[in-house]
């Protein structure tokens, strides 16, 4: 059995990229940008009215005129239309390209228009109101780093710049596959010795968050049966996330099936609660990775946060920050188990606070709907103080703190 860094650690030395490929900008959202974004032309590409309003030459206030001619109107997506004298001035709307003679832009709100005059009711301050050509990027600047998730943020700015087609990172091919003869789909009815499959389909809605198509399968207890169907899918895909059949019962078949089929063990066995009987290894000939999570739904789900993601972070080059937050209440880990507890969050102050929520362990699947996420409590002598600051990974979206 090995420590949870140590663990981590062998998962991380297994990344791997699996190339690239182009994908409409529709259909980009969340996943891996693979290439560095560059300003296809200024931005903004034209000095840019922010306001409503009218369009001078300052020099005009300067020299103590207030009031100005008319000349003409500019709505935006027009192109700029002749500036006369210093004594007029142009309606412009926001978006216009302001007129080149002019550098400055009063809003409605301090002009009074009377009989085509429009007169300034407050002085203005020379170019305001005005979003100057390039001061944003200018053409050729790097404005986006491949390697980074693409929210919608980075969709506004690969429109801008014309990427109507995007270089994402390719995806891995996985299976999530559940074993067990007590499970039945979710559309049957469980008899009194048999329980609905849930795991596979947490993990299929943790990994379509990452935009991973997964392929299912449900293999029954049968060591013939597990040794032919994982043959297969071993050849065929790049990652098998498996949940159960790698603890110590009799019909626990997964490490021997591994053994037959050539797949290397890297470890089997962590030092951490919930968990610890995590199988974890690599089939060398086809390159596929193999996750065995145990079949308790709350310790495949905290292992998928603790080992999958990470690696896949690691993989696509991104940045795997953990958050520290504070203790709300003390607690303790005098084992030698490395302990993941569940926690909700609360902000006070500026800080975030975690307190602990009960669970009736390792089944209770309800528990994890009611968590922020959980906490890494490291084995220690003394306790940890109310207060303290522990990692804290987070299973969902933080909102409210």
């Amino acid at each position: 059995m090995i420590s949870y860094q140590d663990a981590l650690q062998h998962v991380l030395d297994q990344s791997r990229s699996f190339g690239s490929e182009m994908v409409p900008l529709t259909e980009a959202l969340n996943r891996i940008l693979a290439e560095d974004v560059f300003a296809d032309r200024d931005f903004p590409p034209f000095n840019r009215s922010t306001k409503d309003g009218i369009a001078i030459a300052y020099e005009a206030v300067e020299n103590g005129r207030l009031s100005f001619e008319i000349t003409g109107t500019l709505p935006a997506g027009e192109p700029t239309i002749p500036f006369v004298e210093t004594n007029s001035c142009i309606e412009i709307m926001t978006g216009a390209v302001v007129p080149f003679e002019t550098d400055t832009i009063v809003m409605y709100e301090e002009v009074e228009i009377k009989g085509g005059i429009a007169t300034i009711t407050k002085i203005p301050r020379k170019g305001q109101n005005i979003h100057t050509k390039g001061r944003d990027q200018q053409k050729g600047d790097l404005v986006m780093r491949k390697n980074c998730f693409i929210t919608a943020a980075e969709i506004g700015v690969l429109a801008t710049v014309g990427k109507s087609e995007v270089c994402v990172q390719k995806l891995p091919k996985v299976a999530v596959i559940s074993t067990g003869n007590e499970l039945v789909e979710v559309e049957e009815l469980p008899l009194l010795h048999q329980i609905r499959t849930s795991n596979s389909y947490s993990l299929i809605g943790l990994l379509q968050e990452l935009k991973i198509k997964p392929l299912r399968l449900h293999i029954a207890d049968d060591i013939d049966l597990l040794r032919q169907k994982l043959a297969y899918v071993i050849d065929t895909m790049d990652i098998l996330i498996l949940s159960g059949g790698v603890s110590k019962g009799k019909f626990d078949f997964l490490p021997q099936v591994f053994e037959e089929l050539g797949v290397e063990s890297i470890f089997h066995r962590v030092a951490q609660r919930p968990g610890k009987p995590f199988w974890f290894g690599t089939e060398k000939e086809s390159s596929c990775l193999i996750f065995s999570f145990p079949g308790n739904p709350v310790s495949t789900f905290f292992n998928f946060h603790l080992y999958f993601l990470p690696w896949f972070y690691r993989s696509a080059g991104i940045k795997n920050t953990i958050l520290l937050v504070k203790l709300a209440e003390a607690d303790d880990n005098f084992g030698d188990l490395t302990l993941f507890k569940g926690v909700e969050l609360s902000s006070v102050d500026g800080c975030l606070w975690a307190s602990s929520v009960e669970n009736s362990g390792s089944g209770d699947l309800v528990y994890l709907t009611s968590i922020s996420g959980f906490i890494v409590l490291k084995p220690r002598k003394n306790p940890y103080k109310k207060g303290s600051l522990v990692p804290f990974i987070a299973t969902k979206r933080i909102l409210g703190v």
